[in-house]
């Protein structure tokens, strides 16, 4: 099957862009014209017109969190109160304030309308509805429990958005003093510095000697002040080639197996990937997905590679006859009362009813660390920046007094 990405309009004249998984271009024209669209571009893969799009480009394509878990309740909402599932996406589509879900909305009605499931019409739009979003619809459409899955899905979805504004919100402030700090740093070295300098020279002559730390600072100044036009270019570069290898499986990997070990953070990054693996896995068994897919989905849903590998190891020895709980309480990455609740919800049948406690009681112990954390940066910073205006400050002082007392 290959994906092709469409362009057509309906009967309205109104423009719909879409994705189809087909085999040849003949079969998603018999399919857009069966859905009474007519075609005007298709194209294989995702390097067509919509992947150079002015909305690609600033990112305006992306459905936001807050769009989604309206139009999730509402359309819980909608369904548990009986209306057919066609007219609550249609009512839902054409009041939304999002474009871009607007248009993916207009595609999924589209795919409803020609026969498919709203699971397998969701599947085809996988950057706006993910992995478990469309799992926990599939599992609702099987079990008749549609409305109780789309609130548990909006549910889900606003503690992961809180979880994650939380930690930008903790990390707003030390990215702001490390923005100072390195824009006081380039401008004192290309403004303050060589002035200071050619004082120091007209002050002792060609042949003064100046203190190892003060020659240290002019040197940095004058590259600086010379080579500015490479700086710029390198430094874009520098960002960009690690942005580039961070998005590769190795060195995504490394990046997770270093964020675990950096002290402070990885305490975070262990909570956060709990509350989420217990948030999701109890959402999905709650739908009644399997728990071998529930645990592969789960993997996916987590963020990082490490606890990533551990549930789909643990995926393995379960499928080999072995408890979850017992396969979780060897693992060093979860503590011993994810493995303690698990053996309990295992027990009494409940498991996604014991694994909500679990994640409520991370997310308030991710808020702690946050905090603490927040606490331990703020004076770490002043330190550093202190630090280095102490350094530019000595590297002047030194030489004015090594001058004076040759005066004297």
């Amino acid at each position: 099957m290959t994906s092709f990405l469409y362009i057509a309009t309906d009967n309205k004249g109104g423009s719909i862009t879409g994705s189809l998984d087909s085999t040849d271009r003949a079969s998603v024209i018999a399919a857009l014209v069966k859905q009474g669209l007519r075609p005007i571009s298709i194209k294989e893969g995702s390097s067509g017109l919509s992947g150079l799009s002015f909305g690609n480009l600033f990112n305006q394509n992306k459905v936001k969190t807050e769009h989604m878990v309206m139009f999730t309740r509402e359309l819980a909402a909608m369904v548990g109160a009986g209306v057919p599932l066609l007219r609550s996406l249609t009512s839902l589509s054409s009041h939304t304030e999002s474009v871009a879900l607007k248009t993916v909305l207009s595609s999924v009605i589209k795919d409803v309308e020609g026969g498919a499931s709203l699971g397998g019409a969701l599947a085809k739009h996988p950057t706006t509805f993910s992995d478990i979003y469309i799992n926990m619809v599939k599992a609702g459409e099987s079990g008749g429990i549609l409305d109780e899955i789309l609130k548990r899905l909006a549910a889900q979805q606003e503690n992961s958005a809180s979880i994650r504004k939380k930690i930008k919100g903790a990390m707003t402030y030390p990215l702001v003093l490390v923005s100072i700090t390195i824009l006081a740093f380039f401008g004192l070295m290309i403004f303050v510095i060589p002035q200071i300098g050619k004082i120091l020279t007209d002050m002792g002559g060609p042949d003064a000697k100046l203190p190892g730390l003060t020659l240290g600072m002019l040197a940095i100044s004058g590259f600086l002040t010379h080579f500015w036009w490479l700086v710029i270019p390198g430094i874009l570069a520098i960002i960009y080639g690690v942005r580039r290898y961070l998005k590769t499986a190795k060195g995504r990997s490394q990046f997770h197996h270093l964020v675990l070990r950096l002290p402070g953070i990885s305490t975070i990054i262990k909570k956060v990937a709990v509350a989420r693996f217990a948030r999701t896995f109890s959402a999905l068994m709650g739908a009644g997905v399997p728990v071998l897919e529930a645990l592969d989905v789960t993997s996916r849903a987590l963020g990082n590679v490490v606890f990533e590998e551990a549930l789909q190891d643990a995926a393995r020895q379960v499928k080999n006859g072995k408890t979850l709980s017992s396969v979780i309480e060897v693992n060093p990455l979860f503590p011993p009362i994810v493995s303690q609740m698990l053996s309990v919800g295992e027990e009494t049948g409940q498991t996604d009813s014991v694994l909500i406690k679990v994640a409520d009681f991370y997310e308030e112990e991710v808020d702690v660390a946050i905090d603490s954390l927040s606490s331990i940066i703020e004076p770490v910073m002043i330190v550093l920046m202190g630090t280095m205006v102490g350094l530019i400050a000595a590297s002047v002082m030194l030489p004015i007094a090594s001058l004076a007392q040759n005066v004297k």
